[in-house]
């Protein structure tokens, strides 16, 4: 198949990679020239204008930066865009503007899926990781084959062309807390006295990680009735990080937002219950 690719980064030079060694012909374009032309020694064909890229291919696929650079790659190419050609995009979005993207596609008579990833760049170039899908189901069904040999997993996520970009965003979201709570653990160390390494050692026998699936079913649950941990004791903890780590002159960043949460829980008459209340939505 003639597939146009748009965005070679780091993610998107491993899609090309995969896309070659799996028998495809790929016209590269990059907003910087050089990463795209750098994919010709791997049989890419580089374009400088996307205009030109899209001759004869039969889909585009996009990896850019966000839900501005989407559109301004593709709204100059409405008129250039032949009927038939399918718009498949793994770029990281917001789902309101996705939404209204694969609307719009839709009404000018061509097919958008939003297909993001969980993805990093070698497993891009090794075909392995998760990629989610939304949208017509016969859209999904139809890419399957060709998007099972870009990644090791595709989880189709419903008709609604939104909703994988808000599952992306769940996925980050967490990832992205994750960091946010180990750089306070680094600083509630350093305000303790002890190195980054040593407090890091607890994760060698302590993994909080195995219990984000419990949790999570507890929240959507409602099970708060018999508490394993209360509000009031969870936030009496949050309380002794936030003034240990000033006493050591360093201010947490995520915690003060998860002692407003339980704040919030607790003002609702709440701190008896469960702490996994806080992060329900109220009622």
């Amino acid at each position: 198949m003639k597939i146009a690719f748009f965005g070679t980064g780091l993610m998107g030079s491993g899609f090309v990679r995969r896309l070659r060694a799996t028998g495809n012909e790929v016209h590269a374009w990059n907003r910087s020239p050089a990463k795209a032309q750098a994919l010709e020694a791997d049989g890419a064909k580089a374009f400088a204008d996307p205009a030109q890229a899209l001759e004869g291919v039969e889909r585009i696929h996009l990896s850019l930066a966000d839900d501005e650079s989407v559109d301004a790659v593709l709204e100059p190419l409405v008129a250039k865009l032949a009927q038939g050609t399918w718009i498949v995009d793994h770029t990281t979005t917001a789902p309101t503007p996705t939404a209204a993207r694969a609307a719009r596609w839709h009404a000018r008579g061509r097919v958008f899926v939003h297909a993001p990833v969980f993805m990093g760049p070698s497993n891009a170039l090794e075909g392995t990781g998760l990629m989610l899908v939304s949208g017509d189901k016969s859209h999904h069904d139809a890419l399957l084959p060709a998007l099972q040999q870009m990644t090791g997993n595709v989880i189709y996520l419903g008709e609604a062309p939104e909703r994988a970009a808000a599952f992306k965003l769940f996925g980050n979201l967490t990832l992205i807390g994750i960091m946010g709570v180990l750089g306070d653990v680094n600083r509630l160390a350093h305000a303790s006295g002890i190195s980054t390494s040593d407090a890091f050692s607890l994760f060698k026998h302590f993994n909080p990680g195995q219990m984000l699936p419990a949790r999570a079913a507890r929240i959507e649950s409602g099970d708060v009735t018999q508490p394993s941990f209360e509000v009031a004791m969870a936030r009496k903890d949050v309380r002794l990080m936030i003034e240990e780590a000033q006493r050591g002159g360093v201010d947490l960043f995520v915690m003060p937002g998860v002692a407003a949460m339980f704040d919030a829980a607790i003002a609702r008459g709440e701190g008896a219950l469960d702490a996994v209340v806080a992060a329900r939505m109220p009622r």
